[in-house]
């Protein structure tokens, strides 16, 4: 699977001691049949990376949290003098 520029992506580590790694794409640098991507980590660190078969795959989306919206005052009770 090609990635483009901005893509999250995830990577399994190699080891049972690390967990997974994120991080987002930032520079195409070969294609497929062979791709080879420059990548900023999440701990800031930055690395060109030539995944192995299925061993980069697209982070999963965050659901992004809509702010609390401010409360509404209360609606005054109308008087009726008729």
């Amino acid at each position: 699977m090609a990635f483009e520029v901005g893509t999250p992506v995830v990577t399994q580590a190699g080891s049972t001691t690390r967990g997974p790694r994120l991080g987002v794409i930032e520079e195409v640098l070969r294609g497929d049949p062979s791709p080879r991507y420059r990548v900023r980590w999440d701990d800031g660190r930055e690395s060109v990376y030539t995944p192995a078969s299925g061993a980069l795959k697209a982070a999963p989306r965050r659901r992004r949290t809509k702010p609390a919206a401010p409360p509404r005052p209360a609606k005054r009770a109308r008087s009726s003098s008729r």
